[in-house]
Parts: structure tokens; sequence; C-alpha cells
């Protein structure tokens, strides 16, 4: 599964088809005269369709329903939570820290950030951070290794802390964390993870008998997006977020 999961990081990204497409284009053009005119079309159709690819209202219609498939808990029902259970994604390569002392915080620092705000207002929580060695080509240094190095930084209470550093995707996330809580995990926990992987982490958690309410963050959308808002840099970002996220859906539902 591990493997699987990085080649869907390959293949849902549309510049690696643009790439095949425009390679089998210059194939043609450099073949027989016959194919030369096709060869050409496809040139530019690619070219068509990496302007299409620009506009943001696209991914994000994509993004959209997988974002508001679980609301945000009222600040009131927080409290009646045991702790919260963080899943890894949102720290960047290791060799930053090690370079510079600072944990580096990608797109999904959100997942970071807004559990050490409900650890100050309520004492009572936990917080149990999943995340092990999720690369292809291993570093050496866990998630849960810069987790913890975020969380004292931060000045968070390590006593309130449970690291767990051997999952590399969501399904070992819920199977780890599972196996660490026990009998507790069937005790109420808040779930946070970026809004658009809650509908693939959720089910995950509840097939191994994990009690959690989701607690989505790290919004990529809004209620809507205007067709004037173009850029072809973060939309192939969303994009292979958008199209990560359904592949992603769809095989963990069939093999479950």
């Amino acid at each position: 599964m591990f493997v699987l999961s990085k080649l869907m990081s390959a293949i849902t990204q549309p510049m690696f088809w643009l790439a095949v497409w425009w390679c089998v284009a210059l194939g043609l053009l450099s073949g027989a005269a016959r194919w030369r005119r096709a060869a050409v079309r496809m040139l530019w159709g690619g070219v068509a369709v990496l302007g299409l690819l620009g506009f943001e209202a696209l991914p994000h219609a994509l993004l959209r329903p997988l974002e508001n498939r679980f609301p945000v808990p009222p600040p009131e029902a927080v409290g009646r939570h045991v702790g919260v259970i963080v899943l890894g994604g949102a720290l960047e390569h290791p060799g930053i820290y090690q370079a510079h002392g600072q944990v580096p915080l990608g797109q999904a620092a959100e997942r970071m950030s807004v559990p050490v705000g409900l650890m100050r207002q309520h004492p009572q929580l936990q917080l149990v951070f999943s995340g092990g060695e999720g690369r292809l080509l291993a570093t050496g240094v866990s998630e849960a290794e810069l987790a913890k190095a975020f969380y004292e930084q931060q000045g968070v209470d390590m006593r309130r802390v449970i690291l767990e550093s051997g999952s590399r995707t969501t399904r070992e996330n819920a199977l780890q964390v599972a196996a660490l809580l026990g009998k507790r995990c069937q005790e109420p926990w808040l779930l946070v993870t970026s809004a658009w992987h809650m509908p693939r982490s959720v089910p995950e958690f509840e097939a191994v008998g994990c009690q959690v309410t989701p607690y989505p963050v790290d919004f990529r959308t809004g209620d809507a997006t205007l067709w004037a808002e173009y850029s072809l840099a973060r939309s192939l970002l969303l994009w292979q977020t958008a199209l990560h996220e359904w592949l992603g859906l769809g095989v963990y539902r069939v093999t479950r």
C-alpha cells in the first residue's frame, strides 16, 4: 500500500500525463509523414489543456465535495473529548530542520498549529501525533521526531503528547494509533487532518474501532471560486491534491 500511494502521487500529477502526451506527439512528428499533422495537433492540444488547467475553479470543484463532507465541531463540543489525534503530512523535509533548527511546515500547517490552540484552550486534552517515515527515499527521520521538536518549540507540555512514528499511510495511521491506544481508542477523540483528507481518514479509524469526531483543517476552497482566479502553479498543486484524494478514496474502499 505504501508503494502504491507513492505511485498515485506520480500519476495524479497533470504534468506527468501532459509530458507523456507530448512525448508521443514528438515521436509521431519524427516518424512517417502521414502522422505529422496529427502530431502537430496533439502538441497544440496539449498546450491548450495546459492553459485550461490554470483555472482554479476546476480543481476547486473537485475538492469542495471532499472538504464539505464533515463540518468543524462547535467550540462547546471540543471539551467533551479526551484528546486529539493528529495525522502527519504537514511537515517538510527534515534536512531543513537539521540545517537551521526550525521545524518546516508545509501547506497543511494547520494540522500542526490548530491542535496546539485546542490544547491551550482545553487543558484536559491529550494529543496523539501519527506520522512515520513517509518518503520513498528514506531520510532516517520520522515525522513524529519533527513533530516532537515543533511541539516543544511551541511550549506544549510533552507529558500530554504521545508520538507514533511507524505509520506511512492513512491506513497505517489508523492501525498504529489503535494499537497504541488500545481500549482508550473507544473513548471520544478529535481527529485532525486536512478537510480534503478527512473522507478517507474517518472510515479507516472507524474500521479499527476508534471513536473519532472529525475536526477538519487546512481548507483549500471557499463557497465559490471566480473564473478570474487563474494561477497555473497553484492550480497544478490543487489538481494533484484533488485527483490523488479521489483516487485514494476509491482504492481504500475497494481494499478495505
